[in-house]
């Protein structure tokens, strides 16, 4: 009989076993959702990662020198250790590179141009032929392709033959050219240790050509006396798993060693991807350890809308119990009846989540920076997903027992001692367990702020997720929850007495009722309170790594649109690469820049000079990370500028004149109406009179033009072994003579010397500065100080301070400047001009200016895009999976919220019904009943919603900052400020306070078609 009186008393209580299986089927499918989506989230990061990583970041290569006899067996032993340290065997390659040898026709000089052999595995798969063959191997001749650069250079074409003899090796080789080829890719890393390949020709001490490249096996039979072997292993980790990242990361670490003692003593390994993997391993670790903390949260919310639902469920039962006491039913007999009801309840949900899982991440997918990011999260129901429903589910009927398993030792009399008696404090507050617990809570948040993420070194010296801090978020919101309830009494009756002396009944009813019996209230207000604190730090972590990514490729960028590569080009000369990129369309301001490695006060720091009137729309500078807002700097960074000789018109050449009294290597420093500066070489004056042209046009590169007006800045002489006194004596223009002006110099040889077309002023220059390097300088905004930028010692002015400086890593000591009179500052001191090896662009749309440096390759230039870049951050699976584990756990919260007080609000209704008899009995009117239980209610809800908002607000402040972190698990440059959503937060607030009084609302609706028979009750 025990299995259908299970049942029967089960469903005696539709509503409260329906709560309990809603809240446990809510509980145990979002969990299984969760579980899956965290798994899916780090195979798809390690996915994306692999997927779009380089050939630089996952290729390894290892190098020997190696003979004909010993590259067999180095062969063998190099391709087993890379099968065996792979999970699934790379493509592997080998190359060779030749001693040198003599050009044909040189054999007699003493320093001959040169020729190398070599061979490269597979390079038909990389190059396409311009004419003739791929060589083979066999016949009299040596059989050779020649890359179309170096066939270019030396003149060797297909079906050419010739002798040559190699420098250490004297015998002959004949060599026929069967083919000319073009890499597809001549600047890409596959070629990054093969310059002679890229290029062709390599002009150092000797200028050498080549590689003619051979067959394999010619190369091995006829070259391979002691040159250098190298192995390239190409590995296919599209299927690569977190799972396997560390394993690997070891067993390609140990390969060297193994070649070592396999005999390779000499063999030399290279390559990036353990690093990476390693790398790639802890950021799946951290992104999952993340998002256990959004776990803990709906767990521990699930467990208490359990609990309260447990707890109604053995109130109401608890004269009933106490009457089967009392009839003899025992402690067991109880337990069990208890127990099957929960087993009853939590089974069903146990089969059935794990089913509902992905349909629920079906849902996921369509958010949009899942949908953005290409990601696909399709798991499917395995034994660990059933293994984590059973185990919620069984946790969930353990909750739902005790309360039953707590009341089932009262007698029949005890329990009618006991009702009616309510303390204002709970058991749990009168221990002063809520303070404890925040103990704990500020413990955990402590760590989490101190390591920066919720991972921690194990003992082993591994990394681990640690539980304390995982838990410390979810205990902040219990205990600031529990915290809360303490002013649920003070409140209360605060309201009471501000009630009762307005003539109105219902205010007054309802608040005396709150404050008569607090603890009845304490309840679904700490479940409200929890709930709307976990949707609103959801909501808030959200915004915060959306609004941080978009701050990082800001600060990485540093402009709309930065471009970066040689100043000089062919195509686009020094003169002429402004004027292009300026004309990009949708560029709205542009500035030339210089930026690279410099030192600092002894500290290797970033140089930045930028013009600083552009400052305003160029330069990205978070408003935080400096007291001193940019507008501001643009104005005070502005220093003493160079005097100009500004050339009338357009002018294509330029004629000087100038008188020496002594050898002097001299150039000229002029510059064009962008600012971009350039020295000119004008070679070696002799003594006497001389006459030096410019070709202008020379400067733009075949297919750059000039923006005028064109400025001369200054001529500065190298250093040379006598005393030298320059005098110019003309200047032409396009054959127009100008007046002379009056430049004169007196070099004395023992360092350069510098004669500027102006005045020369001297001033202080003005920088702004890293903190860290301000601290280092021990100088402050508005102090000025000597300070030794690139080992020359300067006067410097600090106009500002930041915190970290755009484009700079974290803690990189970076020095910004005016770039005009950073120029100044260099001509003074006879330095030759920084070249613009950057552009800096403003651009509302930077989508057109991109394509068209894309179709432009001749250009030589890389655009860094802050827009792409951001949405490239955005869409990495690692970084933004806690975002979709943020929103399942948010829309979960507002459910059990929902549920909760629904549950709670409708029993307390249907418990009073007698008392609602009584004061209709005593004259109350209907409409006043229902006022004071809307009064009641109403009090819960702003309460709650008032307590989760600043709860949410001090926990947000506490937490969102340190678990936002980069999809390589490292700290977030420039630092994360929390970003509230106020505008949804608000409309959330509203959303969920009208569900909750539209709920209150049907319960009236519900107890006025009641009204009557309550009345010939009572």
């Amino acid at each position: 009989m025990r299995g259908p009186l299970v049942v029967k008393r089960a469903f005696s209580e539709p509503l409260l076993l329906l709560a309990a299986f809603g809240s446990i089927l809510l509980a145990t499918t979002t969990l299984v959702a969760l579980t899956m989506y965290a798994s899916s989230i780090a195979e798809a990061g390690v996915r994306r990662t692999m997927e779009t990583a380089s050939f630089e970041q996952t290729a390894a290569t290892i190098s020997a020198p190696v003979t004909a006899e010993t590259f067999p067996a180095f062969d063998r032993s190099v391709r087993a250790e890379l099968d065996q340290a792979y999970t699934r065997p790379p493509a592997i390659t080998t190359s060779f590179r030749s001693d040198s040898y003599v050009m044909p026709g040189q054999e007699g000089k003493e320093r001959p141009e040169l020729l190398r052999f070599g061979s490269h595995d597979g390079i038909d798969r990389h190059a396409r032929l311009i004419s003739g063959a791929w060589p083979r191997d066999g016949g009299d001749h040596v059989q050779a392709a020649i890359s179309l650069s170096a066939s270019s250079a030396t003149g060797f074409e297909t079906g050419d033959e010739f002798s040559t003899r190699g420098r250490l090796d004297p015998r002959p080789v004949k060599v026929r050219v069967v083919g000319v080829f073009q890499l597809n890719d001549p600047s890409g890393a596959r070629w990054a240790g093969e310059q002679l390949l890229a290029r062709g020709v390599d002009r150092g001490d000797f200028t050498t050509y080549g590689p003619l490249m051979v067959a394999r096996e010619t190369f091995i039979a006829r070259f391979a006396s002691n040159v250098n072997a190298t192995w390239t292993a190409v590995p296919d980790l599209s299927a690569l798993t977190p799972e396997q990242l560390r394993p690997m990361a070891a067993a390609l670490g140990q390969v060297g060693e193994r070649l070592k003692a396999d005999g390779c003593d000499r063999c030399t390994i290279t390559g990036h991807l353990p690093e990476m993997l390693t790398q790639l391993d802890t950021a799946s670790l951290v992104a999952r350890s993340t998002m256990l903390i959004p776990v803990l949260q709906l767990l521990l919310l699930a467990a208490y809308a359990l609990m309260l639902t447990a707890r109604l469920l053995a109130d109401h039962r608890r004269m009933e119990v106490a009457l089967l006491r009392s009839r003899g039913a025992g402690t067991t007999r109880l337990a069990a009846l208890a127990g099957g009801e929960a087993l009853l309840v939590a089974v069903p949900c146990a089969i059935v989540a794990p089913f509902l899982g992905p349909p629920l991440l079906a849902l996921v997918n369509t958010l949009p920076w899942i949908r953005s990011s290409g990601v696909r999260l399709s798991p499917a129901a395995d034994l660990g997903t059933f293994l984590v429903s059973f185990g919620v589910a069984l946790a969930s009927a353990v909750l739902l027992l005790l309360p039953a398993l707590a009341g089932a030792r009262r007698t029949y009399v005890e329990e009618q001692s006991a009702r009616g008696r309510s303390g204002g404090r709970g058991l749990i507050e009168r221990a002063g367990a809520d303070v404890a617990l925040l103990v704990v809570a500020g413990l955990a948040i402590w760590q989490l702020q101190h390591y920066g993420a919720p991972v921690t070194a194990t003992a082993g010296g591994g990394l681990g997720i640690d539980p304390l801090i995982i838990s410390g978020p979810a205990l902040a919101l219990l205990t600031g929850g529990m915290l809360g309830l303490r002013l649920v009494p003070r409140i209360s009756k605060l309201a009471e007495r501000l009630t009762s002396v307005r003539p109105t009944l219902a205010p007054a009813l309802g608040a005396w009722q709150v404050a008569r019996r607090p603890l009845r209230y304490a309840g679904p207000a700490l479940l409200l309170t929890m709930a709307i604190a976990i949707g609103i730090v959801s909501l808030a972590t959200a915004s915060t790594w959306r609004t941080s990514q978009l701050d990082q490729a800001r600060h990485q960028a540093g402009a709309d649109l930065r471009l970066s590569g040689p100043a000089d080009g062919p195509e686009l000369g020094s003169l002429g690469r402004g004027t292009a990129f300026t004309a990009l369309p949708g560029v709205t301001a542009a500035s030339p820049g210089f930026r690279g490695q410099t030192e600092v006060g002894g500290e290797s720091a970033v140089l930045i000079g930028l013009e600083a009137s552009k400052l305003g729309e160029v330069f990205h500078l978070r408003p935080d990370l400096s007291a001193q807002p940019v507008t501001g700097m643009s104005r005070e960074l502005v220093g003493a500028h160079a005097g100009r000789l500004e050339l009338p018109g357009r002018p294509t050449t330029l004629t000087l004149r100038a008188k020496v009294d002594a050898d002097l290597p001299l150039r000229l420093v002029l510059s064009d109406g962008l600012g971009v500066w350039r020295d000119v070489p004008l070679g070696v004056l002799e003594p006497g009179d001389n006459r030096m042209e410019v070709s202008l046009k020379a400067l733009t590169g075949q297919s750059g033009k000039i923006t005028y007006p064109v400025a001369l800045r200054g001529l500065v002489a190298g250093a040379q072994e006598n005393a030298a006194n320059l005098t110019l004596t003309g200047l032409t223009v396009d054959g127009r003579e100008l007046a002379t002006p009056q430049v004169s110099m007196e070099a004395d040889g023992t360092r350069p010397a510098v004669a500027t077309f102006g005045p020369r002023p001297e001033a202080p220059l003005p920088v702004v500065l890293t903190s860290d390097l301000a601290a280092s300088l021990k100088m402050g905004v508005g102090q000025v100080g000597r300070a030794s930028i690139d080992r020359r010692v300067l006067e410097i002015k600090v106009v500002a301070v930041v915190r970290t400086m755009p484009t700079a890593t974290a803690g990189q000591p970076a020095v910004l400047a005016d770039w005009e009179t950073l120029q100044t500052s260099d001509l003074a001191a006879a330095q030759l001009p920084r070249p613009a090896t950057e552009w800096w662009l403003a651009a509302g749309d930077t989508t057109a200016a991109v394509r068209v440096l894309k179709s432009r390759p001749e250009w030589d230039v890389t655009p860094l895009d802050q827009r792409a870049l951001a949405a490239q951050l955005q869409d990495d699976p690692l970084a933004s999976g806690l975002q979709g584990a943020l929103m399942l756990g948010f829309l979960a919260a507002l459910v059990f919220a929902a549920l909760g007080f629904l549950v709670n609000a409708a029993v307390a209704a249907r418990e009073r019904m007698a008392e609602f008899g009584i004061l209709r009995a005593l004259g109350v009117s209907s409409r006043q009943v229902f006022g004071m239980l809307a009064v009641e209610q109403a009090f819960v809800i702003g309460l709650s919603l008032a307590a989760g908002t600043g709860l949410a607000v001090v926990v947000g402040t506490l937490v969102v900052p340190h678990i936002v972190l980069t999809g390589q698990a490292s700290a977030v440059t420039p630092g994360v400020l929390l970003d509230i959503p106020w505008a949804a937060t608000l409309a959330m607030l509203v959303l969920v306070a009208a569900v909750l009084l539209a709920i209150v609302a049907g319960l009236a609706r519900n107890l006025r078609r009641q009204g009557l028979v309550l009345r010939e009750e009572q």
